[in-house]
């Protein structure tokens, strides 16, 4: 593999002098008292302070007493006074000197003297800041749990022997599978992106690299989405690097053992961290590799400020530490084609002929033949394809697994003859009617330029249609369609694990679809148009996503695996499904995002509030001389008050730019902190979801 120096697509940090440091903001009165000293050694002490405040956010020096001296270590938890508080702080670093010229205060006490905030972890956590415009301490509350000093006092566990390599077989069905291994255990940083074979294992193929980085004494660290996804990878990897050797992070652990297993991972204790959204933050010791799996799932953006993205995380870890990346699923983002259209990582995808060979076959709705045969088949929720696929699943022992969309998605337009998405000529945004009602003239959600002359680009057609999403009521159709047949359903907060292999009906909502033992007989997608017709800059990608993931637990076609989709097959994204080729959608999907000015092409960041206070920020900040402004709109929202109407603007800027529009939002929150404004406005960079 390719070992590159530096990816194309990062803004990294650029280097510089240090930000001054003093206690300007009446670090207290902790020296008035004159009985303490400082410690003889490094007696000050840079302290960042759990305050997320904009013009906050940098070091503050504090004096170090002597009774401190041996426990105040670089990467401790302190508590110190400021601005007349006690609030927490992170103690960065000591040092024998100090810009400050007045009097500094002593830091109050040690809350504990283990290194949580290792060097490397800070300067990622600076990184990740900077990328997304937001604060330090704001990421640092996302990278490092609460203490708990139970665990603290409890006897350090045993580091795991080293396990052997494993043979790793799977991944000779992939040409540049080998090659990827190979770099692993020679310590190359090899950067890729895994489109996993439809019916493959591939918690065991995850564990396989894992144990591969772990047999030579670095870590690896496999990042997913789910619970039930960490379960599956975390038994593959004991399986094969043994119990000891491997640790899983995920939220629904207790506060105790979520940071007795962060412990373990940072005293070097294990080397194989498998985990949800938080793990991208795990603190291990000489990495070699990570891995984010199905990198579309919004679950791996998280929701709290500064809202960083797993996969952009795991990047510049790999980058900074010189370990290998991978982003692995069964289908590809814009995002990871954009990694290999720069070059900078390297495509691991198995022959054609493998995939057809595993591959499921799958029927759209309304093919020539299905519609000379039934004339309501390209209309029908469920065409007698389906129930036909259904009925020779059920007969050879398997279940079926049936996929809706019945979760609440926001109402938007779409063209009535042909189904376009309906997009604004101005700036390609979302078109929405002002109400959501089915009269009115159709505006801009983005830029707010109404569109009273709307004609379809791709049929030419006038007439606009609401996008809406299917029946709640699927299981009892398909209970009384089928009777007899046991009907299971997966989703909401009651989600399946695993299915035997017996017939039954599984109906499931996108995400929540349980393992079948031996894969499932037959799969049908519902409702395709209710996912399709979404207005989303990702409705397409996100669609084709949900379908693999769910048509890739199906059984090949050889074993009379088969997949009824609900959506037209001249559509692009139901062509990718029926060849199996999440690739060349994917590219598609990159050249249209940079025809019409989207992310990732460009970089985005989004500014929510009332009107009056996005036009003050609008007015405030310093854009770069490329950037374009779309709106302010309304959306539609009011304040938690209930008073005001909420607007968002948004602010585009080509990718070279992009740190200097974090480094623009970060000061004007700063300029707006500073001057204590009661009206809050959300900043968002690349924000997931534009509608």
């Amino acid at each position: 593999m390719k070992d590159d120096e530096a990816p194309p697509l990062w803004e990294l940090p650029k280097a510089g002098k240090p930000r001054p440091s003093g206690g300007k903001a009446k670090a207290g009165r902790g020296s008035a008292k004159g009985k303490r000293q400082p410690a003889e050694s490094e007696p000050i002490a840079r302290v960042v302070v759990d305050v997320p405040l904009a013009h906050l956010d940098r070091t503050f020096d504090y004096q170090v007493p002597k009774e401190l001296a041996d426990a105040a270590v670089p990467g401790c938890r302190v508590r110190v006074r400021f601005a007349g508080q006690l609030v927490d702080g992170f103690l960065l670093e000591r040092a024998t000197e100090t810009e400050h010229k007045g009097r500094l205060s002593f830091l109050e006490r040690v809350t504990s003297s283990e290194r949580v905030l290792t060097p490397s972890l800070a300067a990622l956590c600076r990184a990740v800041a900077a990328r997304y415009g937001g604060t330090l301490i704001d990421v640092l509350r996302l990278a490092l749990p609460p203490r708990h000093a139970k665990v603290e006092a409890e006897p350090p566990r045993e580091p795991a022997p080293l396990p052997s390599p494993p043979e790793a077989e799977g991944w000779r069905r992939y040409p540049w599978g080998p090659g990827f291994l190979a770099a692993l255990r020679a310590g190359r940083a090899a950067h890729g992106v895994w489109q996993a074979l439809p019916g493959e294992h591939w918690p065991s193929r995850l564990a396989e690299l894992a144990t591969e980085v772990a047999a030579t004494g670095k870590s690896a660290v496999l990042v997913l989405p789910d619970h039930r996804d960490v379960a599956r990878v975390r038994a593959a990897c004991a399986e094969l690097a043994g119990a000891d050797a491997v640790v899983a992070l995920s939220a629904d652990l207790g506060p105790s053992e979520r940071y007795r297993r962060w412990l373990a991972v940072l005293r070097g204790a294990v080397r194989i961290v498998v985990g949800t959204r938080a793990a991208m933050f795990a603190p291990v010791s000489d990495p070699g590799l990570f891995v984010v799996w199905d990198d579309g799932d919004d679950l791996h953006a998280d929701p709290h400020m500064p809202y960083p993205q797993v996969r952009d995380v795991l990047m510049v870890r790999a980058h900074a530490e010189k370990a290998s990346f991978l982003v692995a699923g069964h289908t590809r983002t814009a995002e990871a084609q954009l990694l290999l259209e720069s070059g900078w990582a390297h495509p691991i995808v198995a022959a054609r002929e493998e995939v057809r060979a595993s591959a499921p076959r799958v029927t759209p709705f309304g093919e020539d033949f299905d519609v000379a045969r039934d004339e309501a088949a390209s209309v029908a929720r469920l065409p007698s394809v389906a129930f036909e696929a259904a009925r020779a699943a059920l007969a050879a022992g398997a279940p079926v697994l049936v996929q809706v969309p019945r979760r609440g998605y926001v109402p938007g337009l779409a063209c009535a003859q042909c189904r376009t998405p309906a997009r604004c000529r101005r700036c390609a945004g979302p078109l929405l009617l002002p109400g959501g009602g089915a009269a009115g003239v159709p505006r801009c959600r983005w830029c707010g330029v109404a569109d009273a002359n709307y004609r379809c680009g791709t049929c030419g057609s006038a007439r606009l249609r609401a996008v809406v999403v299917g029946a709640k009521r699927t299981a009892e159709e398909l209970g009384r369609a089928f009777a007899g047949v046991a009907v299971r359903t997966s989703g909401g907060g009651e989600v399946l694990a695993s299915v035997p292999a017996k017939p039954a009906l599984v109906v499931s909502t996108p995400g929540a679809e349980p393992v079948a033992e031996g894969g499932y007989g037959a799969a049908l997608l519902l409702d395709g148009w209710a996912l399709l017709g979404r207005q989303d800059l990702r409705a397409a990608e996100e669609t084709l996503r949900r379908w693999l993931t769910a048509a890739a637990m199906v059984r090949s076609a050889r074993e009379g695996g088969r997949v009824v989709v609900g959506a037209e097959a001249g559509i692009p994204v139901v062509q990718a499904l029926v060849r199996w080729d999440p690739g060349w959608h994917a590219e598609l999907e990159l050249a249209e995002r940079k025809e019409l000015g989207f992310p990732p092409a460009v970089r985005m960041a989004a500014f929510e509030g009332t009107p009056e206070a996005v036009g003050a920020l609008l007015d405030e900040i310093t854009l770069p001389p490329s950037a374009e402004v779309l709106g302010p709109v309304p959306l539609g929202e009011v304040d938690e008050e209930g008073r005001a109407e909420r607007e968002r603007a948004l602010v585009r800027v080509p990718r070279a730019q992009g740190r200097a529009l974090a480094d623009a939002a970060h000061a004007v929150n700063a300029l707006r902190n500073a001057r204590k404004e009661t009206d809050p406005v959300r900043v968002q960079l690349d924000p997931l979801a534009l509608i």
